[in-house]
């Protein structure tokens, strides 16, 4: 029998450094605190508003002129063309013994002194008028030092994040000295750091104990308390990342004058406190969703769950292009016979109510009426009658075919199952399956509708997938107490009703899942690539409720239209984060300048009047000025009046937001804001 072979020493796709220079001045790089959504690494703040910038040429004429006005002054002073009153504060504050004294020196000093004041005195009043200070700061040594690279000065070991100083003050010295061994040695990385950092948060909250961190640290280094998964990065990255704020980089915030000024220029940057409020992106297809907002959005949370700090489930179309599939760690390939994962139908529940309800939503929820849900209520209570009892017979629920059949009312399961229960004696279940019974051909029976929509997974595509026997390997969302990476394929191809339903399912459950969570410590984030036909008021109420939960939701839609109407202003109003993408329609602009509501401006009208002459001379002059200019000469008036206007108008959305580019407004979990930006989401 071969050896086994020797475990390798590093996790695959990390090569070592062969320095920690890199790493280091990625770890010492100033993040300060910004506005949300501001890319904070190596942020340099702006001031809230636009200073005044006076042109180069206004400012150096009239800095010239000051002075030539200022040495006007000081020249008619000095020859006496002034006469003699400003030597008058001298004769009022000094003795006359001192003015006609025989002491040549003392009178040279008294009077070039007095001089030298009067000549600094006109010198601060022409350099303010002439905004000398501004001519430094732009074109004085300030400026040529901000030009030149200034080197950074070494940081206090008590503040190197390289040092790790927090273990060392709370006695683990030796573990901080070997994480920053390695670290210079260019064995760890920012996900080693960042994992590293979560584990120790667990010791400060007292999950763990500092003796086995400790342990962990000195035994591993840089590799210790890994994840499940043994893996320390990504196979391939395509975003920028900064793992120390968690952001992850999706474009550049335009330079542009609807957006305010401390955010022109800066990068745009969403993390775990941002996406907590859930985010809605809707643009039509080719606009970049996927490729400039769900890819990096979905890398990035990988990378938080590599470091233990979110659990990430990503739904989209087989080829959408969400990542490679060793960059999780459950990928579902449903209506794949080579997908090695199912998904549980029902959710990893042993509740039937709990199951019913979350089958219900995925089944019937887009067909109920919004703000009601009369036809939810009536599937949770059909297939609660039926769930309940097959679980007590089989001790498991019913797969796709044996569901069909009992939402049917075939004589023959319904029989076999009350046969069942009668030899378990479970009386109060038999009066579940009796009223099923009862109901069933009624008219306002939803049994029908329920097995018509099971019909659409009980397909041969399908044959393989949803087994509740125990023969297959089911994925279920209440695995999202750990640090988990999961890709769910939904099969668009032949099968779109099927895929709704199953993105439906998948809301449905991770709204259930999130909810009982005993570690909401954990970032839990689900991204939906699409979200056609999976809006339904059960998902709004879910996504309100996310926030409390540490949870969030990442929904695109190709329009708003794809969202019924009532439905549209709760779904707008339950996401923090909200972007239009370029391309959007003008009545899908029309609801996001509705949410966006309206600010105070300052509007500037300015008026051009006729200049009339009333003399000889005037006249002749505007003669000479028009031939010269071509132009009547007038006067302008300028009225400044504050009005309020939309931040965004529905026309502007639809029409003025150029390709690659997108207006995105957002709110963290703490309530901070961010006005609707254009950014650029190519750069």
């Amino acid at each position: 029998m071969p050896a086994m072979p020797p475990r390798p020493s590093a996790a695959p796709g990390v090569p070592p450094m062969p320095d920690g220079s890199a790493f280091l001045t990625w770890l010492r790089a100033p993040r300060p605190e910004a506005a949300p959504g501001v890319w904070r690494f190596g942020h340099k703040p702006r001031p809230e508003v636009e200073p005044e910038q006076i042109p180069t040429r206004q400012l150096l004429s009239g800095a010239v002129i000051a002075f030539l006005v200022g040495w006007l002054i000081w020249s008619l002073l000095w020859n006496g063309y002034l006469g003699g009153w400003w030597v008058l504060p001298l004769e009022l504050f000094t003795p006359d013994s001192w003015r006609h004294s025989d002491d040549r020196i003392g009178n040279a000093v008294l009077w070039y002194g007095y001089y030298t004041l009067i000549a600094f005195a006109i010198m601060l009043v022409v350099g303010r008028l002439g905004r000398w200070s501004e001519v430094w700061r732009r074109y004085g040594p300030p400026a040529w030092r901000r030009a030149v690279p200034v080197p950074e000065r070494p940081v206090a070991p008590e503040q190197d994040p390289a040092e790790w100083p927090q273990l060392r003050a709370a006695g683990a010295a030796d573990a901080a000295e070997r994480l920053a061994a390695e670290a210079r040695a260019g064995l760890m990385r920012d996900v080693d750091q960042a994992r590293i950092a979560r584990a120790w948060q667990g010791v400060r909250t007292g999950r763990h104990s500092l003796a086995t961190f400790t342990g962990a640290v000195l035994k591993d280094g840089s590799a210790a308390c890994l994840h499940p998964s043994g893996a320390r990065d990504l196979p391939t990255r395509l975003a920028r990342h900064d793992l120390m704020t968690g952001q992850v980089r999706l474009g550049t915030t335009a330079d542009d004058a609807r957006n305010p000024y401390a955010y022109r220029g800066a990068g745009l940057g969403l993390g775990p406190d941002l996406l907590g409020t859930s985010l809605l992106a809707v643009g039509p297809a080719g606009s970049g969703k996927t490729g400039t907002l769900m890819r990096p959005l979905a890398e990035s949370l990988c990378l938080h769950a590599l470091a233990g700090r979110a659990a990430v489930v990503v739904v989209g179309a087989a080829g959408a292009g969400l990542g490679a599939a060793d960059s999780y760690d459950v990928v579902v390939q449903i209506g794949n016979p080579e997908s090695v994962y199912d998904l549980d139908l029902y959710g990893g529940t042993n509740d039937p109510d709990e199951a019913a309800a979350v089958l219900a939503e995925a089944l019937v929820g887009d067909l109920a009426e919004p703000h009601q849900g009369g036809d939810t209520r009536r599937s949770t209570t059909v297939l609660a009658q039926l769930l309940g009892p097959f679980r007590a017979v089989h001790g498991r629920f019913p797969s796709v075919p044996e569901l069909r059949q009992l939402l049917d009312g075939a004589p023959a399961p319904l029989a076999a199952l009350r046969k069942g229960l009668e030899d378990a004696g479970q009386e109060s279940l038999l009066r579940e399956l009796d009223a099923r019974e009862r109901q069933l051909g009624n008219p306002g029976d939803v049994g029908g509708v329920l097995a018509d929509r099971v019909a659409l997974l009980d397909r041969p595509a399908f044959a393989g997938f949803f087994d509740t026997s125990g023969q297959s390997r089911p994925f279920s969302l209440k695995a999202l107490d750990h640090p988990v990476r999961v890709r769910v394929d939904l099969p668009q191809r032949g099968h779109a009703d099927a895929s709704r339903m199953l993105a439906r399912l998948v809301l449905a459950q991770f709204s259930a899942s999130v909810a009982v969570r005993e570690d909401r410590s954990l970032f839990a984030c689900l991204v939906l690539d699409d979200g056609t036909g999976v809006v339904t008021p059960e998902a709004v109420r879910g996504i309100q409720r996310l926030r409390s939960g540490n949870a969030g939701v990442v929904l695109t839609l190709r329009s708003l239209d794809d969202v019924p109407r009532p439905l549209r202003g709760p779904l707008l109003g339950a996401t923090g984060c909200r972007m239009a993408l370029s391309g959007i329609t003008p009545w899908d602009g029309q609801d996001f300048a509705e949410v966006w509501g309206k600010e105070w401006i300052e509007a500037r009208d300015v008026t051009d009047r006729q200049i009339i002459a009333e003399t000889p001379a005037g006249k002749a002059l505007h003669a000479v000025r028009r031939v010269i200019t071509g132009k009547a000469p007038t006067a302008r008036a300028v009225t400044v009046r504050q009005v309020e206007r939309e931040r965004w108008s529905a026309s502007e959305l639809a029409h003025g937001v150029p390709a690659g580019h997108a207006v995105l407004s957002l709110t963290n979990v703490k309530g901070e804001h961010a006005p609707p930006l254009l950014v650029d989401l190519r750069g």
